[in-house]
C-alpha cells in the first residue's frame, strides 16, 4: 500500500490552505465582478454544484461559477452528445453562453473551488475530480489516482491534452501520483498560467 510521505501528508494541506487564502483575498473583487455578470446575464444560481469522486473515493460538491443558460434542461432541442459528461469543457455544447465560454477559456469559472481547497476537500495541485457516473466505469487500476486529493490543477491541464477526455488521461494522474513532490506541484503550478493563455478560444 502506498504510504504518503511528510510532503503530502503535512505540508502539502499547509501549503494548500495558506496558498488558498491568499489568493482568495487577492481575487476576491474579481469573484463578485464574475458572480455579479453571472447574476445579471444568467439569472438565479451563480454558483453550480456538481458531485464528484475525491481522495479514497469520497464524494463531494464541487463549485464552480455557472456558465449554462438556466433553462438548458428544458431546451427543445437538447444537447445529447454521449461524451457530455467526460468532455467538461466541451467548447461545442449550446448550452453554454457567450460568457459562459469566456469564463471557461480563462478557467475563472473554477475560482470558487479555492473554497473546496479550504475545505480539506481539494488540492491546489492533483488530478481532476470525476464525476460518479465516469468512476463508476473505472477498471480496476484507474482508481489509484484517488489515493491523493484531486486538484484545481494537475498534469491534465497542462499537457495539451485538454480536448481528450479527463478519464482517458488516467495514465498523466498516475504519472503526478508516482513523482508526488514539491518540485511537481511547483511545476505545475508554474505551467498553468501559461497554459490557460494558450488554451483561449474566444
Amino acid at each position: 500500500m502506498r504510504r504518503a510521505g511528510l510532503y503530502e501528508s503535512v505540508l502539502k494541506p499547509l501549503v494548500d490552505h495558506g496558498v488558498a487564502l491568499v489568493v482568495l483575498a487577492i481575487v476576491t473583487p474579481l469573484m463578485l465582478l464574475v458572480a455579479f455578470l453571472v447574476r445579471i446575464r444568467l439569472g438565479k444560481g451563480v454558483l453550480f454544484r456538481q458531485e464528484r469522486v475525491g481522495q479514497a473515493g469520497r464524494p463531494f460538491s464541487i463549485y464552480k461559477f455557472r456558465t449554462m443558460t438556466a433553462d438548458r434542461r428544458l431546451r427543445t432541442v437538447p444537447f445529447t452528445d454521449p461524451e457530455r459528461r467526460r468532455n467538461h469543457k466541451d467548447q461545442t455544447d449550446p448550452r453554454h453562453t457567450r460568457l459562459g465560454l469566456v469564463l471557461r477559456a480563462l478557467s475563472l469559472d473554477e475560482l470558487p473551488q479555492l473554497l473546496n481547497v479550504l475545505r480539506g476537500e481539494m488540492s491546489l495541485v492533483g488530478p481532476r475530480p470525476e464525476l460518479a457516473v465516469v468512476v463508476d466505469g473505472y477498471e480496476p487500476w484507474q482508481h489509484a489516482r484517488h489515493q491523493v486529493r484531486p486538484g484545481m490543477t494537475g498534469l491534465w491541464q497542462i499537457s495539451g491534452q485538454r480536448g481528450a477526455p479527463m478519464h482517458a488521461a488516467t495514465a498523466l494522474d498516475l504519472d503526478y501520483v508516482d513523482r508526488l513532490s514539491w518540485r511537481t506541484d511547483l511545476a505545475i503550478l508554474v505551467r498553468t498560467m501559461p497554459a490557460v493563455v494558450r488554451r483561449r478560444t474566444f
